[in-house]
């Protein structure tokens, strides 16, 4: 791929290389503007471009003269904003669009959001027709550093999150650094629980540049997204659907924080705030295994990035800490012996899988959650 300019920045492209389901992530600013070009000979029908209303109202007026422009037939439909999207009555009923609109097998989903968008969008061109081509356009800073990146797209049940999806790998994602600016503050923040989770899994170098705190106006934002994103995208390389061990590692602080969102109904806390505090379980968690020892200093310096990047530490105390107990059962990382399997830390920059904690260290880890 070349690397035209966009403003003062060049474009950033990261390949995941994954054979015939290779991609590339590109990472720039204006890029809205480009979609339709960079998605030339990529796609090769019309494009059902799926959204949020809020999103939509944004930034629909960029993507789709871009796409005009490039001679891609475009179709718009958006969704409600938030998790509760992320269903499979909203997957219902946009399949059935797609068939109204008499979408084939040439034609493409475009992703134009965040997680939740992306997630579902993603699975939607899973499931339409037994897979059409889906195209990434995040629009958040979690989005662009993880949940764009790596191919799981997914719903969630009353039961849990994202226990119904596919493995769908996107032909190109196209992160835009300008969509950033109209984030709220909490927003961008949220991301930032995903690009700590970087540095403290692989990258020491990374978790000290980003501990003090990062804002959307930051000159190296890019490169900051470009190496969280390569970070994955190794990741992926080697465990593309998650049965080495390997891939797991993204899923430090996520067992809690996924507790959490259930037991609070996906309602109270972002997804990044959620993880924020899973992420300081998991790391007292690893000071207290005795096969990883983390030491106490590195937990605190974990704390301290995330308040310095206003980040949630502790739990409400009307929240239910039975609660979170029971969510922790039905997390989809539950191994068939009925028990989670922990992703901890050794030190910052260095993590493990598959570890067993005993229960009555978990509930001392939930207790902390509870303590500022």
């Amino acid at each position: 791929m070349s690397s035209p300019e966009s403003g003062s920045i060049a474009v950033r492209p990261v390949r995941v290389a994954l054979g015939e389901r290779s991609y590339d992530v590109v990472i720039g600013r204006g890029l809205l503007k480009q979609v339709g070009a960079l998605l030339k000979g990529i796609i090769n029908g019309p494009a059902v471009l799926i959204s949020d209303s809020v999103v939509a109202g944004h930034f629909a007026h960029q993507v789709e003269p871009a796409l005009q422009a490039a001679g891609i037939r475009a179709f718009r439909i958006a969704v409600d904003p938030g998790e509760s999207s992320k269903s499979m009555k909203q997957v219902a009923k946009l399949t059935s669009d797609l068939a109204e609109l008499k979408i084939s097998r040439s034609g493409a989903v475009i992703g134009l959001g965040g997680g939740v968008i992306g997630d579902l969008a993603g699975f939607v061109a899973a499931a339409y027709l037994r897979g059409i081509a889906f195209v990434q356009v995040p629009t958040t800073l979690l989005a662009m550093v993880d949940s764009s990146v790596g191919g799981k797209t997914g719903v969630n049940l009353p039961e849990g999150k994202n226990l119904v999806g596919a493995f769908h790998q996107p032909r190109i994602v196209v992160a835009d650094l300008d969509t950033l600016a109209s984030l709220p503050a909490n927003q961008f923040a949220a991301g930032m629980a995903e690009v700590i989770k970087y540095g403290a899994i692989r990258d020491r170098a990374l978790f000290d540049r980003v501990a003090n705190g990062v804002t959307p106006q930051d000159d190296d934002l890019a490169a900051i997204v470009e190496k969280c994103v390569a970070i994955k995208a190794r990741i992926v390389e080697r465990d593309e659907f998650e049965t080495k061990g390997e891939r797991a590692l993204l899923n430090f602080g996520h067992t809690v924080g996924h507790a959490i969102e259930k037991a609070t109904g996906y309602t109270r806390y972002l997804h990044g705030e959620a993880i924020s505090i899973g992420m300081r379980a998991a790391a007292w968690l690893s000071v207290w295994h005795p096969e990883t020892q983390l030491p106490e200093a590195d937990a605190r310096a974990l704390e301290q990035a995330l308040l310095d990047n206003d980040l949630p530490l502790g739990l409400d105390p009307d929240i239910s800490k039975d609660a979170i107990l029971a969510a922790l059962g039905n997390d989809k990382k539950v191994a068939a012996d009925g028990g989670n399997r922990w992703v901890l830390l050794n030190r910052l920059g260095e993590a493990q899988g598959g570890f067993i904690v005993e229960n009555s260290l978990v509930q001392q880890a939930i207790d902390r959650i509870y303590q500022l």
